[in-house]
């Protein structure tokens, strides 16, 4: 099933294979940034509804706001790429030149806002989609996570493999949104065109009037922070340099470049259309409480379109093929958005296990070359996300943008303390003036998002940017917490320098025990192998739990002439694993500087059921042996012929089978 889904395993080797050019990097790093355009422009006008209609002619002015943070964060990033390309991304940055409290802050920053990303992401593709399918809209948690499922098994296929997939339909979108952009525009400035939305006739009632010029400010500024939007995926390029084909930093700067400009020109034109469209837009509790009415109140079976199909129905007509196009690749590219956080959360979460603030197993690739644990990860929080919020864009971009700014602020201040060291270094009069400009840049762009920092957690603290800021912390001390243990048991397990191993340190004695239940097959391997390894002493042990059947048992032991003593534990109880750590801690006591080897004959078994029937016992007395200082644990498989089987081997009497000569133990227990 694993091949099936995911495919053959790939050769550490071939990891140059899948590398990316410009052309697949751009709809695999790109889709966040390019399909936030769907719904950033909502949200703009879905908060200025709320002081109704008139606020409207403000949206311009917030657009143009987030253009030019937009703008002056791409620039500020394509320094980034040249600067650090080895995949570490504002970690390294803030990590490098702020110290390590400033890294792990933006490590926490961003491992939430990959969550949120694919969570948002895959929530509006089924809005999108629920605009067609009622179904869809009826169930949209379940919808959501069958996607998130679906994008995992693709990204677990490979980054080249998945960015293959992916790039027809981002490339659609582009195409799609660009050209209604490019045609609405020629309706209305060239034919001079009237377009009308689906709700241009719509009136909006103000949940809020009379607002004070404070009040309308935090307004008109909670509209802009939830615009900013836009900019979220912007950092994944820069977390992504590694996955580009050489020259590296280069290629990632000018697809970065290449994502700002189509961004810019779809956020702009998307926004100026719903405006000279007549798109009305409210919150969905809103519309369903008759906020948005029509002469009579909307009522809660109401479905509110989103803005890029009401802006589609406008320019070519609702019933019309092209306005179909534009809403499936619309939903496309949202689902498709969440492969950006799919390709920088394991890349993130692999620097940092190996810098050891997260677990080792993140580090490691996967079958197909992807960091397949990470893949995994992102996956399950983002559906727990899902269902924790019913799949519900309003409530989730509460929490959006909240850790993606705080990693923009901390990186910007960053690079302008990188550029303040070189300038510091650097003689040559060309490169000083092209590093003074790259720290102006920076310095600007630490600014600006320094600013929407600001205004994002005041406009969106209690709506639910709370959970974010508590979030971040928590993942803060866990990553502490997780060094302090790894870089503990390092100081522990670390030979001193110069240190020798003498005589002294070596066990006086070796006690060999081995468990007995009964006497058959494995039990006499497990003492062919005990008496091999040469120990000072050897005897057998079984647990006395019914008289009756350990007075047979040594009996049976002394008819068979084992040249091994057999001991009786005592168990008043019935308890098997009390007795024999009692009896093990008691060599112990009676000489610390001997070691005691428990050997414990095991079954191995090829069908899942019947490891429930088999080894519990074993299980349960190893898991507390490992905790005894000086005890060694030494299990003696004995094959079953269900083990053979699993391996594919023929059965012993199968035609053309060749049987293999008895091994000694064999020969020996059939004696």
């Amino acid at each position: 099933m694993k091949r099936l889904l995911v495919g053959r395993a790939l050769r550490s080797t071939q990891l140059h294979e899948q590398l990316l050019p410009k052309r697949i990097a751009l709809p695999v790093f790109a889709s966040d940034a390019l399909s936030s355009v769907a719904y950033a422009p909502q949200e703009i006008l879905v908060i200025l509804s709320i002081a109704g209609l008139s606020f409207y002619h403000y949206s311009p002015w917030v657009a143009v706001a987030v253009v030019v943070v937009m703008l002056t964060v791409v620039a500020s990033y394509r320094q980034n790429v040249h600067a650090y390309p080895s995949g570490g991304g504002d970690y390294e940055v803030a990590t490098v030149n702020l110290g390590r409290n400033a890294g792990l802050t933006v490590a926490s920053a961003l491992q939430v806002d990959y969550v949120l990303t694919v969570a948002v992401s895959v929530a509006n593709g089924v809005d999108y989609v629920g605009a067609a399918i009622p179904w869809v809209a009826e169930h949209k948690p379940l919808v959501a996570i069958l996607i998130v499922v679906f994008l995992t098994v693709i990204n677990l296929r490979g980054i080249r493999e998945s960015g293959a997939a992916f790039a027809v339909p981002t490339y659609l979108f582009m195409i799609s949104v660009l050209g209604l952009v490019v045609y609405g525009a020629f309706r209305v400035f060239v034919l001079g065109d009237e377009l009308r939305a689906p709700t241009a006739d719509y009136d909006i009632i103000p949940e809020q009037t009379n607002l004070t010029a404070f009040a309308a400010a935090l307004l008109i500024l909670r509209a802009f922070s939830s615009g900013c939007a836009a900019l979220t995926g912007v950092e994944a390029i820069s977390n992504g340099v590694p996955a580009f084909r050489k020259p590296k930093s280069k290629n990632a700067a000018t697809t970065l470049l290449l994502m700002g400009m189509i961004s810019v020109t779809m956020f702009v034109g998307i926004i100026s259309l719903g405006l000279a469209s007549g798109v009305k837009l409210a919150e969905p509790a809103h519309v369903a409480t008759g906020v948005l009415i029509n002469g009579q109140p909307a009522g809660p079976d109401y479905y509110q379109q989103p803005i890029i199909a009401q802006v589609a129905d406008a320019v070519f007509g609702g019933g019309s093929l092209l306005f179909f196009v534009i809403a499936a690749v619309t939903a496309l590219i949202l689902f498709l958005a969440a492969n950006t956080a799919f390709n920088g959360f394991p890349v993130l979460g692999s620097i940092l296990a190996q810098d050891r603030y997260l677990p080792r197993q993140l580090h490691t690739r996967g079958d197909r070359l992807a960091f397949s644990n990470g893949i995994v990860i992102l996956a399950a929080a983002a559906c727990l996300l899902l269902w924790g919020f019913d799949a519900d864009v309003s409530r989730l971009l509460n929490l959006y943008i909240v850790g993606v700014f705080v990693s923009f602020t901390l990186s910007q201040i960053g690079m302008v303390r990188h550029w303040t060291r070189h300038l510091g270094e650097e003689t040559d009069p060309k490169t000083r003036a092209r590093m003074k400009r790259s720290r102006l840049i920076n310095g600007f762009g630490a600014i600006l998002t320094g600013t929407v920092l600001i205004v994002v957690l005041v406009t969106k603290f209690i709506p639910g940017a709370w959970i974010v800021c508590v979030a971040m912390p928590v993942l803060f001390l866990m990553m502490k917490g997780i060094r302090r243990h790894y870089d503990n048991v390092a100081a522990e397990l670390a030979v001193p320098d110069g240190a020798e191993i003498e005589e002294s340190t070596l066990p006086a004695r070796n006690h060999a025990i081995v468990l007995v239940s009964k006497v058959h097959k494995p039990t006499l391997r497990a003492l062919a192998y005990a008496r091999a390894t040469r120990p000072s002493t050897l005897e057998a042990i079984t647990v006395g739990v019914e008289g009756e059947a350990s007075r047979a048992l040594q009996r049976e032991w002394e008819r068979l002439g084992i040249p091994v003593p057999l001991k009786t534990l005592d168990s008043p109880y019935r308890e098997i694993t009390r007795p024999i750590l009692e009896y093990v801690k008691t060599l112990r006591r009676r000489s610390p500087r001997d070691v005691v080897t428990v050997f414990i004959p095991e079954y191995v078994v090829g069908r899942w059921w019947e490891h429930v029937l088999h080894n519990q016992s074993a299980l349960r007395l190893k898991g507390r042996l490992l905790f005894q200082p000086g005890v060694m644990v030494t299990s003696v498989p004995w094959q079953l012929e269900s083990s053979d089987r699993l391996k594919g081997r023929p059965e012993p009497h199968a035609p053309g089978a060749v049987r293999r000569p008895p091994r000694k133990e064999d020969q020996q227990a059939e004696k």
